[in-house]
């Protein structure tokens, strides 16, 4: 070799071993991707890198290639990539339980069903008690709720607690009912029991519903354990990094703070508490508790109950039910003192509330206190159905409404017969809920609906059921884009816990959580949503989940 050209060898490896040194460490680049980073233009992009579980940059292939180095690179291979989805409205911890040890009823089209799936249920499972959850009457060719006598024939020596679907009502056997001390004499304010022929059905709704349940043996803490730890496994398999849990009690929350800091449970929780006085001991009196997985600064209030068990409370009666026009769970003074106590602390409310009647006393016990536009963002959790001349009050008191589009294309078989025909429109109104504040928060209230968000992102854009009904979509004048959508499930729930600026979007500084979907679903066909896969998800840069 001469002397020139060595000396050009050399100053060719020094400049690039120099350039090479300048370059930024990273744990993670990803590259050659289709990055919708939801920030606030909506920018796409084709890579970032991420270092101590946040995103450190995020940009064209050729701009972190160039400044940055990691020993973990992938090649996306064109594949798309979102923020992590964030279910805005969950159960997370009821579902666990469900996976856990509850007989699964989702689907049943008849009581005979029901009951046929509670016997194989009751020869794989040793527990005394036998539950079941996910019975939803307006599914079966006899729409009626039914009673207990069957129950009481097979499982005489066993309590039986079958929970519909929504979690507003039971159906209990004589023998649960006993151990809950709930007979014919037995009065339960804001809730109903079901009596014919002076007997009881066994049919309990709201506080009646929740009396019957909390009689229920707990789990010890090694059975939640494991309960918490398979949901979240089913969690980020459809690509969810965040959700929240709606109505908490202390020991359930200590719980999920352990299990996080142990580092056995990942994903990330937003925890509304129930309104007991050992939770305003524990946390609201002592203000906001905050870590980087878990985020407690809200109160749940419940103020109805469900359209399908005829719980919702309404203006007016039900149009199929002339005689009934729904529960008010707690008197107008308690919801009341609940928001005092929260506005002083400075903790969210997130109020539970389905019929007009409910959403119209909840806007205005808000109001009271809100007086104005603000940056509390209390929330009505459902507002499924509302008064045409209420929706204004959402943007006078900044009040965020948080939905669960799937609810609309659970319910649009009968929820017409409910309401009738002039009422169903102020109904599953989320276009005309998103125009009065500029967004919603969006969810699934699993497990009464399905966990996957794939199928919020359909009900939301599509408003048809997975085999394509109604032809032209359920009141498509309500329906959300595209964009819209996938805001309402990544970035505004994280605005919907006051954590925008910590996740949601894929942005410098944020935690790197994200999802690898197997097409994009802000381009394919409407039809082909549905069928959609998660490949990988990754919450902190570390992946969590793989399809392959």
């Amino acid at each position: 070799m001469k002397p020139k050209t060595s000396i050009l060898y050399l100053i060719i490896i020094v400049t690039l071993t120099s350039c090479f040194d300048k370059m930024k460490k990273a744990d993670l680049i990803v590259h050659n991707a289709k990055v919708y980073t939801v920030d606030s233009n909506f920018t796409i992009q084709q890579a970032f890198a991420v270092q101590d579980g946040k995103f450190l940059s995020v940009g064209t292939d050729s701009a972190i290639l160039s400044n940055f180095q990691s020993e973990n690179i992938i090649d996306a291979k064109g594949k798309v990539i979102y923020p992590g989805f964030n279910d805005g409205h969950s159960h997370f911890t009821g579902y666990a339980k469900n996976i856990y040890g509850y007989a699964n009823l989702v689907g049943t089209k008849s009581f005979e069903e029901v009951i046929e799936v509670l016997k194989n249920h009751h020869k794989n499972n040793e527990g005394e008690w036998l539950i079941g959850r996910g019975w939803d009457q307006n599914d079966w060719e006899v729409k009626e709720f039914p009673d207990k006598k069957e129950l009481d024939r097979l499982f005489p020596g066993n309590p039986v607690v079958l929970i519909r679907v929504g979690g507003h009502t039971v159906l209990a056997n004589s023998e649960a009912l006993k151990r809950a001390g709930i007979n014919r004499e037995t009065k339960i304010e804001g809730g109903f029991i079901e009596k014919k022929n002076d007997g009881l059905t066994g049919i309990l709704l709201e506080n009646a519903s929740d009396a019957m349940r909390n009689t229920i043996p707990e789990l010890n803490n090694v059975q939640k354990t494991k309960a918490l730890i398979r949901a979240q496994e089913n969690c980020f398999s459809v690509g969810l990094t965040s959700v929240t849990d709606a109505g908490l009690d202390k020991h359930e929350v200590k719980l999920i703070d352990s299990l996080q800091k142990a580092e056995e449970l990942k994903i990330r929780i937003y925890a509304m508490l129930i309104p007991t006085e050992e939770n305003f001991e524990e946390f609201v009196r002592k203000g906001k508790y905050k870590t980087g997985k878990l985020c407690v600064c809200s109160i749940k209030l419940f103020s109805d109950g469900a359209l399908g068990s005829r719980g919702a409370k309404l203006i007016e009666p039900y149009s199929d039910d002339n005689e009934n026009s729904g529960l008010l769970r707690e008197t107008p003074e308690h919801y009341r003192n609940m928001c005092e106590i929260a506005y002083k602390k400075d903790y969210q409310v997130n109020t539970h509330a389905i019929g007009d009647s409910a959403v119209r006393l909840m806007l205005n016990i808000y109001g009271r206190f809100l007086k104005s536009k603000n940056d509390k963002r209390w929330r009505i959790e459902h507002s499924q159905v509302v008064n045409p001349d209420d929706f204004y009050l959402f943007e006078k008191y900044s009040i965020i409404p948080s939905v669960q589009t799937t609810h609309a294309t659970s319910d649009m078989y009968w929820a017409e017969d409910r309401l009738g025909q002039e009422r169903i429109t102020g109904a599953y109104a989320y276009k005309k809920l998103l125009n009065q504040n500029g967004w919603l928060i969006n969810g699934t209230d699993f497990p009464i609906e399905d966990i996957n968000p794939i199928y919020t992102f359909y009900s939301a854009v599509v408003r048809k059921d997975l085999n394509g009904y109604p032809e032209h979509g359920f009141q498509m004048e309500n329906a959300l884009s595209r964009e819209e959508t996938l805001k309402s499930m990544t970035i505004w729930p994280a605005k919907g816990s006051f954590e925008e600026n910590e996740k949601g979007s894929i942005e410098p500084g944020k935690f790197a959580d994200f999802v690898v979907l197997d097409k994009d679903i802000m381009q394919i066909e409407s039809s082909e949503i549905p069928y959609i896969k998660v490949l990988s998800t990754y919450l902190g840069g570390e992946k969590v989940y793989s399809r392959e």
